[in-house]
């Protein structure tokens, strides 16, 4: 769907005042230019080693989880959040009129991709319609019929061939960016004509790559990226709510957007 078919939307709450509109990655992968990544404070003063290891002293390690979170989260704040937003509005043209939204992760990347789909297919804070969402990998039957019959690398790429629809949007998370799995179910998806997404940890990886646009998190602990990953998660289901509202003619009532129901 072209940027002219959505819907005109209006300024979200959250992105008022948050200066200059951010750099969108671009197809290839590799994002902004130096100086506006999404980046943590990791590193010898972090109380962190090189790979994330937890110092000694285990009050130290959480204040230094925290700093890692907040780094991670002013980041984002300061840089993606346009990234998000656009996300949101896009979904909003197109599952209403039968898009379909498929998303995948390993491990806890699953749980994050589930979380997603969950909220879209029940609601996120407002009563809404139900709209076509489904985690790749909550099959169990498909996932481990697969897996025995294809391998594991070819877990997600067949289940896409057997949902994905030219104008649905694949939703690909990965704490490393390197899983094959993830990497041949982008594949399949762009040639499929789907809107491939990806969420990542650092920049450059390949499945930043590889996607049509990824949001990374620039941190070198698995967990802070996973916990930035989830408020994205939840900031693209407020993006998506305000944009239904709009297509929908939701009306507001005391900051509350409720949609309009004819009788």
């Amino acid at each position: 769907m072209s940027t002219r078919d959505r819907p005109q939307s209006r300024p979200l709450p959250w992105e008022a005042g948050t200066g200059p509109r951010a750099r969108r990655p671009s197809p290839s992968g590799h994002g902004p230019p130096s100086g506006h990544g999404l980046t943590s404070g990791y590193g010898p003063a972090s109380g962190y080693g090189p790979a994330g290891t937890a110092t000694a002293d285990p009050l130290r390690a959480a204040h230094a989880h925290c700093q890692s979170l907040q780094d991670a989260l002013v980041a984002l704040r300061d840089h993606g959040l346009e990234q998000v937003a656009e996300w949101g509005r896009h979904l909003a043209a197109a599952l209403p009129v039968g898009g379909r939204l498929l998303a995948a992760g390993n491990g806890g990347s699953a749980a994050q991709a589930q979380h997603l789909t969950a909220e879209l297919v029940g609601r996120y804070q407002r009563e809404r319609s139900a709209y076509s969402a489904i985690a790749l990998h909550a099959d169990t039957s498909a996932v481990t019929a697969i897996g025995n019959d294809y391998g594991f690398e070819e877990l997600y790429a067949r289940q896409v061939t057997a949902h994905g629809r030219p104008g649905d949007v694949l939703m690909l998370m990965s704490t490393s960016g390197r899983s094959p799995n993830l990497l041949a179910a982008a594949d399949t998806g762009r040639a499929a004509g789907l809107s491939v997404w990806a969420m990542t940890g650092p920049r450059p990886n390949p499945l930043a790559f590889r996607a049509d646009e990824a949001l990374c998190i620039g941190s070198g602990s698995t967990a802070t990226v996973q916990e930035a990953h989830l408020v994205a998660l939840h900031l693209l289901c407020e993006s998506f709510d305000h944009e239904i509202g709009v297509v929908d003619g939701a009306v507001s009532v005391d900051g509350v957007v409720t949609p309009y129901r004819s009788l």
